[in-house]
């Protein structure tokens, strides 16, 4: 297992957000990630560096992976079975949103951001780290293994088709992909409360609260990247997410929760579902 003391022999945050992203095995990318965010709060690692890195994240041999028009829907009301497809499919979220972070650090370097930016981020692929870790030891509590169940690859294809351009990366990976799971997370918890599965439940509630200060960032860092091209948040924020993100922004809509992240309704009622 690759230790804190291996990330500190890394010359910059791009090498170990690099090797991060070149680990295949699930446990292994979490220890790496979470070393690699201590390391740079702490500054142990203090250089961004240039470091580039690879075109998508290693993955372990399983799950197997799949268009999402293949996947069946979860259903936590259907015993056992359906709170392990459930944890399942999260924990695979989960771990995808480590790399997620990971890659936005190391592909998008400009000199002209500031420390705060590297911070954030190393800040949110550390909860996503803890995040993966919690279900994922929940899902084996309950008798499942994460990799049993086929899982689909759209997250990492979003990542692809904005893999270009850092606003329209924040535009869609923490301002829509994210503030989704603040509109659903909610109504799962209460299924999983009438299931009596209060573990699960408290799990997930950690796990939103968080979420809720990953789509701040992603806010705060998008209007900072628009401002310093001279352009306007939210009208860009229609065209990237036009551009870059099929379909429209489905409700229900958690308005309290993303108020609170400070992504207001101006931005994203005008692609809302009607």
């Amino acid at each position: 297992m690759k230790t804190q003391n291996n990330m500190e022999n890394f010359q910059s945050l791009t090498d170990a957000a690099s090797e991060v992203l070149r680990e295949s095995d699930p446990l292994t990318k979490v220890q790496l990630s979470l070393a690699a965010a201590s390391a740079w709060h702490s500054r142990k690692i203090m250089k961004i560096g240039d470091a580039t890195p690879p075109s998508r994240p290693a993955r372990p041999a399983r799950p197997e992976l799949m268009d999402p028009t293949q996947m069946v829907r979860r259903r936590i009301n259907r015993g056992v079975k359906g709170r392990k497809a459930l944890l399942h499919s999260l924990a695979h979220i989960e771990l995808n949103a480590i790399d997620l972070a990971w890659d936005l650090i190391a592909r998008f370097v400009d000199r002209t951001l500031p420390y705060e930016f590297y911070d954030d981020w190393c800040r949110v692929a550390a909860q996503e780290a803890e995040h993966f870790v919690a279900l994922n030891n929940r899902l084996t509590e309950i008798g499942g293994d994460y990799g049993e169940l086929p899982a689909h690859d759209g997250l990492w294809e979003i990542a692809t088709k904005t893999k270009h351009d850092l606003v329209a990366r924040l535009a869609v990976v923490p301002l829509v992909l994210e503030a989704r799971g603040l509109d659903v997370t909610p109504g799962i918890i209460k299924k999983l409360n009438e299931a009596e599965d209060d573990v699960s439940a408290n799990i997930l509630q950690g796990i939103y609260e968080d979420e809720i200060t990953h789509v701040a960032a992603g806010r705060r860092w998008f209007d900072y990247a628009c401002a310093a091209r001279g352009l306007e948040p939210v009208s860009t924020w229609h065209a990237m997410v036009r551009d870059h993100f099929k379909g429209r922004i489905k409700g229900p809509l958690n308005h309290a929760a993303r108020n609170t992240a400070g992504f207001l309704k101006r931005y994203y009622m005008p692609l809302a579902t009607k």
